[in-house]
């Protein structure tokens, strides 16, 4: 399946996304030293850099200046502490009593992860939320989920629980996605860092930083036998390497269907009976299936930026590779019509321009002021984190006219942001956990045929990502040699009984294309609102078209009849 989240010219990537939102907690990409929305793709072949990873960073100052399954079991009433005294009865299933009635010891958020500091001075309170690490086996180890809440300031409905998307992003911030709206007054809003991520505990760990710099750095395009050869030896080290720093037990319990069990406990530990729930991106994936897990359990959800459950993994990165192609000719054509423009005014000599611009870096990085460099893998994810939104376009702009000439310092920041480098060096860990997730949830592609057509679909959806190398082949990336099997395969959702849920799908969006959301819909039996756009999600984003009809969805319940069409 798909990630809402693909970077290097040859290998097929799944993007990925991450919402960020500003200090005053709308979701958008402005202001010095905001948070902003970050959004990523994925590699088939090669190793996937962190793709649909939808992570929660801030956004460096200098950046913004440069520029499915059902869970059977036996249930009995227990109470659950909520905070303040407060108590409610709630539904724990067998054995699970002491995780769904424990309580939160709400404290300061400021030493929660790199959006801590933020979320402390905008009045969030965190903590730590206990889960089985193999729920199958609760008596054994346990996880510790981050959790994150911004509390309702008016009449409580209940909790809404916020989820970025990825996977591997932190969503601790997005407990501020609603600050200053009408779902701030009625809701707790709610965000976590699902298991293995973020500050989750036990996190995933493959790679240092170090290491993850150097892998930056190599060329990965390379589609001759020894090129292919020496990307599956890499991708099978590191493999080995997450299974040695990491575990199998835990890699085994990163994926989807674990998660969504989380938040049943999150839902519960919280004192609600019916689960609230904002997904964006991979986020839609959680909601679906915790709509497939637990049906009777949701009042309200709304999945923004879909994935299609029933969609065949190949296809769904080919047309994600359609969609960067579209983000980039509108991107080119508005660059266009500026003097400064490195692609030239002429939008259908863009890609020739860009290719021009980006293929000198193979083997010859750029010059930065950071001594790394600019490498042809950077540059190109630089690009394409940028093209998941408009309030990059300008940094693209920047960054593509001093490549211009012979600087890589803005893409090399943008490609900062979308791995997770911090400024002194070290990573988050999101492209070692979104890694871990895509293996557990999708099936690896093993057959090199499949491999090799992938690898040649992709160069045709998006020339601008084609570096002119492939060879009709291509390596097996990293899942074809994961240390643990993987769970998902594509499939119709099966919900009975799920309450009307909102499906909200924008036009133009690169990394999960409209007709997903149309397809969701359907098969959920929701309600769709399309945005006509070219962005990556558009829920909280200041549209208030959109806004207007999820606020009351959520807060009244009302579905429209038809679609809006904003």
């Amino acid at each position: 399946m798909t990630f809402s989240v693909c970077h290097r010219p040859s290998p097929p990537r799944r993007a990925r996304s991450v919402r960020l939102v500003t200090s005053s907690g709308r979701g958008r990409c402005t202001g010095h030293g905001t948070i902003v929305r970050v959004n990523v793709l994925s590699t088939g072949p090669a190793r996937p850099l962190p793709s649909a990873r939808r992570l929660t960073l801030v956004a460096a100052a200098t950046l913004v200046a440069a520029t499915a399954c059902s869970v059977q079991s036996t249930e009995g009433a227990a109470t659950a502490s909520i905070g303040g005294g407060a108590t409610a009865q709630v539904t724990a299933p067998e054995g699970l009593e002491e995780f769904y009635t424990q309580s939160v010891a709400w404290e300061s958020c400021a030493e929660y992860g790199l959006d801590g500091p933020i979320l402390d001075r905008n009045g969030a309170d965190c903590g730590y939320v206990t889960v089985p690490l193999d729920y199958d086996a609760p008596d054994g180890a346990t996880a510790q989920i981050a959790v994150s809440r911004l509390a309702a300031r008016d009449d409580r409905i209940g909790a809404l629980l916020v989820n970025p998307g990825g996977p591997g992003g932190s969503g601790l911030s997005t407990a501020l996605a609603a600050a200053g709206t009408d779902l701030a007054d009625r809701f707790d809003i709610v965000g976590f860092d699902p298991r293995g991520i973020g500050s989750s505990t036990p996190a995933v760990r493959c790679l240092t930083a170090g290491e993850i710099d150097a892998e930056r750095a190599l060329d990965d395009g390379d589609r001759s036998p020894a090129g292919i050869e020496e990307a599956e030896k890499r991708n099978r080290e590191y493999a080995q390497s997450c299974a040695e720093r990491t575990g199998t037990e835990v890699l085994a319990h990163v994926g989807t269907a674990d998660v969504v069990r989380d938040m049943d406990v999150i839902r519960a530990v919280l004192g609600d009976d019916g689960f609230n729930y904002l997904g964006y991106s991979y986020g839609t994936r959680l909601g679906t299936v915790y709509a497939e897990t637990f049906p009777d359990r949701v009042r309200a959800m709304v999945l923004d930026g879909a994935i299609d459950p029933e969609q065949d993994p190949v296809d769904e990165i080919v047309l994600q590779a359609e969609g960067f192609q579209k983000a980039f000719d509108d991107f080119a054509a508005s660059c266009a019509t500026r003097r400064e423009c490195a692609l030239g005014t002429d939008p259908d000599r863009a890609v020739a321009r860009f290719r021009q611009l980006v293929d000198p870096l193979i083997g010859d990085p750029a010059d930065t002021a950071d001594p790394r460099g600019l490498s042809h893998r950077d540059a190109i994810t630089g690009v394409q984190q940028a093209l998941y939104s408009q309030a990059l376009w300008g940094s693209l702009r920047s960054g593509l006219a001093e490549l211009a000439d012979g600087r890589g310092d803005t893409l090399l920041l943008l490609a900062d942001l979308y791995e997770g480098r911090q400024d002194d060096g070290t990573y988050s860990n999101v492209t070692d956990a979104f890694n871990a997730v895509r293996c557990i949830d999708d099936q690896p592609i093993t057959d090199r045929a499949v491999a090799a057509e992938l690898d040649v679909r992709y160069r045709q959806a998006a020339p601008f990502l084609d570096d002119g190398r492939g060879t009709g082949e291509a390596p097996l990336d990293v899942c074809a040699f994961w240390p643990v099997p993987s769970a998902g395969d594509p499939h119709t959702p099966h919900v009975p009984g799920l309450a009307p849920v909102l499906v909200v799908s924008t036009t133009g969006d690169p990394a999960t294309p409209y007709r997903a959301g149309v397809d969701l819909a359907r098969q959920l039996g929701g309600a769709l609102v399309t945005f006509e756009g070219t962005q990556h999600t558009v829920v909280l984003d200041g549209e208030r078209c959109v806004d207007d009809v999820v606020t009351s969805y959520f807060i009244d319940l009302a579905v429209p009849d038809t679609d809006p069409h904003c």
